[in-house]
Formats: structure tokens, sequence, C-alpha cells
């Protein structure tokens, strides 16, 4: 396995480790758990927007590593880009629970660079 694809299976499981601090909560209710989630506030709800957005991000992140793993003969540089993404993700998490906005937008924007970054590697 490349560190690229270790990568993927890295950002495939990073939702959930916030979808868990989100629902971490003596009033969490597993009946109802989506209108538990539409009701949080704070860290807690920045939490909830982490998971949404890297699930969002995350079917780029990994298309884009399989494609320039079949297009590339440049592995070291598809597994810096992929390094570089995971790491900008965790910044943006970092910053999103802290609430620095504009930090955030950055580290969002190192990321989507990355997965644009892995179509022109050659």
């Amino acid at each position: 396995m490349t560190i690229a694809y270790l990568c993927v299976l890295i950002m495939i499981l990073f939702p959930y480790f916030f979808t868990t601090l989100a629902k971490f909560s003596p009033r969490f209710n597993n009946h109802k758990p989506r209108e538990y989630l539409q009701n949080l506030t704070g860290w807690r709800q920045r939490a909830n927007y982490i998971q949404l957005n890297s699930f969002e991000i995350n079917p780029a992140f990994g298309i884009a590593v399989v494609i320039a793993q079949l297009m590339s003969k440049n592995q070291l540089s598809i597994d810096q880009l992929a390094v570089t993404f995971v790491a900008s993700r965790v910044c943006y998490a970092i910053c999103y629970l802290s609430d620095k906005a504009a930090f955030r937008t950055l580290f969002w924007g190192i990321g989507i660079a990355c997965v644009v970054g892995l179509f022109f590697i050659r």
C-alpha cells in the first residue's frame, strides 16, 4: 500500500472522529441522532460541520489519488501531496473547533490545491 493510499484510508475514517466528538454528550439521543445534531451549538456544532465537510471533500481526494496513481510515475510527489492534504485537513479541523475562521479557510484552500495538484503530477 502506498503512502497516498494510506492517506485515503485515514481520510475515510477522519469524519467519524468528529461525529463522535459532536455526539459525545449525556444529552445525545441515539433514537434521533440527526435531530440532535441539527440542534447543536458551539464546538459540538463545529465538530459536526467538520464531519459534513469531510464527507464532501473526501470523494474528490480519493478519486484524485487513484487517478494520479494510474497516470503518473512520480510516486514521491503523489505521496507528498496526499500527506499535505491530510495535514491541511487536521489543521482545518483544529481551526474549525477553535473558531478561527480565516485560518480554517486557508487550510481548506491548501487541501483543495492538493486535490487539484494530484491531477497535474507527471
